[in-house]
């Protein structure tokens, strides 16, 4: 039989190790939502209604100037986030904009100067989350409200960026 001082340490232990536990848990999960969220404030944005009416745009196409051609992907996955299950031409959109992100992203990452840039890896980012929402549900579906919200921080971020050539 074990005497009550070995089972008074045995005690210890587990509490010792129980405590440790806790302590990696509660660590790990601040240091997981700090790397999710860490650059634009929710309170920043202001998420927009889904609507059926846009203006289909007409400049598809890369121009092969970075600043001008990741201002004018950006403002069309803004477009694309923002419509409403109906929309007029949404499944055409949705092909030209996943055609355009791919050669954006397909051009592009091939330069160093350009793919260290914060604004091409936050557009890079954003521009995976809309093409695997594609691929998985297809152009007519739109996009939940947790995705939009998300990519509407990414956008202002990419704004942000691009405002200060970086």
């Amino acid at each position: 039989m074990k005497s009550s001082n070995s089972v008074g340490k045995i005690y210890n232990y587990l509490n010792e190790q129980s405590a440790r536990r806790q302590f990696l848990q509660t660590a790990s999960t601040a240091a997981a939502s700090t790397v999710l969220f860490p650059l634009v404030a929710s309170a920043e944005i202001t998420v927009p209604e889904q609507s059926t009416a846009y203006e289909f745009p007409t400049d598809w196409g890369l121009t092969y100037n970075y600043e001008n051609d990741a201002a004018r992907v950006r403002n069309h996955m803004v477009t694309a986030t923002g419509l409403a299950k109906g929309a007029d031409r949404m499944e055409d959109f949705g092909k030209n904009l996943k055609k355009e992100m791919i050669d954006f992203v397909s051009y592009y990452r091939r330069f160093p100067q350009v793919a260290g840039k914060p604004s091409f890896s936050t557009l890079y980012t954003s521009i995976n989350v809309l093409a695997g929402h594609y691929t998985s549900y297809g152009y007519k579906y739109p996009l939940p409200e947790k995705r939009r919200k998300r990519l509407y921080q990414e956008y202002a971020e990419i704004e942000k960026s691009l405002k200060r050539s970086r």
